[in-house]
């Protein structure tokens, strides 16, 4: 059996705070706004992970009111993620995922980005992809007020 998930994120830009996308640092100004490290790429690839396997949502297994999750590594969350898939069978076989941000430009990082979530998820960095782009100075990302991510995933039984 195969079932495709969906996920989106967007987090805030925020001061005083560090950014992380895909599991890399990203020097720039702000940092993302959240309960954990905010990294959008790595919730909205395990909201499709989690959505695939109907599952639920990463609030559901990471609530914003649980302190053990406070300035949490999301790729420790996204390795829970998939070891809940292989609880029940699955594997992921592909991810396909966009961050949409006005700036900072991100080009040079998806591939270390796409390779850091195939390690996590354990599956070749082959079966990755991380694409950037912007929204044309339109809407919130293009405001520079935060950045967005959808992720479409492909996972089997």
């Amino acid at each position: 059996m195969i079932r495709v998930g969906h996920g989106y994120d967007v987090h805030r830009f925020a001061e005083n705070r560090e950014l992380f996308l895909g599991g890399v640092k990203i020097d720039y100004e702000f940092g993302l706004l959240g309960h954990s490290d905010a990294d959008v790429l790595l919730h909205a690839v395990s909201d499709a992970l989690l959505g695939a396997a109907a599952l639920g949502d990463i609030g559901r297994h990471f609530p914003d009111s649980d302190e053990r999750y406070k300035g949490i590594d999301s790729m420790i969350l996204l390795k829970h993620v998939v070891a809940l898939l292989k609880e029940k069978g699955y594997t992921v076989v592909n991810i396909d995922a966009t961050v949409i941000a006005q700036k900072p430009k991100i080009g040079k990082f998806t591939r270390q980005m796409a390779e850091n979530i195939a390690s996590a998820c354990q599956i070749d960095s082959d079966c990755v992809n991380v694409k950037a782009t912007t929204e044309e100075n339109l809407g919130f990302t293009g405001r520079l007020e935060g950045i967005s991510s959808h992720a479409v995933c492909l996972i089997e039984k």
